[in-house]
């Protein structure tokens, strides 16, 4: 863990194409508080493409992440969870003004699913 001590940045594969943003973020949240979250979707279809990058309030969190949630299974899939070193938001996500309001990023795109909104997400634990 110690190579990653200036990155309080993760990486999180095997996500589900069921999640949101904010499914992903209520899982993530429980090793510490989340900053920022990029998690790309198809240009196409607007589905999840099953990967994020998740960056935490501080380091610690991340390796308290990385140790908990690598393995796990969640919705029938296994995650990975590992450092990122040196992630940098893409420059259309760090120039945006609203990016933090809920659903910023999504406004005025149509969904692929109407069964989900911005402002309610998938049932993760059953």
């Amino acid at each position: 863990h110690a190579k990653y001590a200036e990155s309080a940045w993760v990486y999180v594969g095997g996500l589900a194409a069921a999640l949101t943003e904010g499914d992903v973020v209520c899982v993530l949240s429980q090793w510490g508080e989340i900053e920022d979250l990029n998690m790309p979707r198809d240009a196409k279809t607007g589905k999840p493409r099953g990967w994020a990058w998740c960056k935490y309030e501080d380091q610690r969190s991340t390796v308290l992440a990385v140790d908990n949630m690598t393995g796990a299974e969640l919705l029938g899939r296994t995650l990975r969870v590992d450092h990122c070193e040196k992630y940098k938001l893409p420059k259309e996500l760090r120039e945006r003004e609203d990016r933090f309001e809920p659903g910023a990023l999504y406004a005025g795109k149509e969904l692929a699913s109407s069964t989900y909104t911005l402002q309610r997400g998938q049932v993760v634990f059953e």
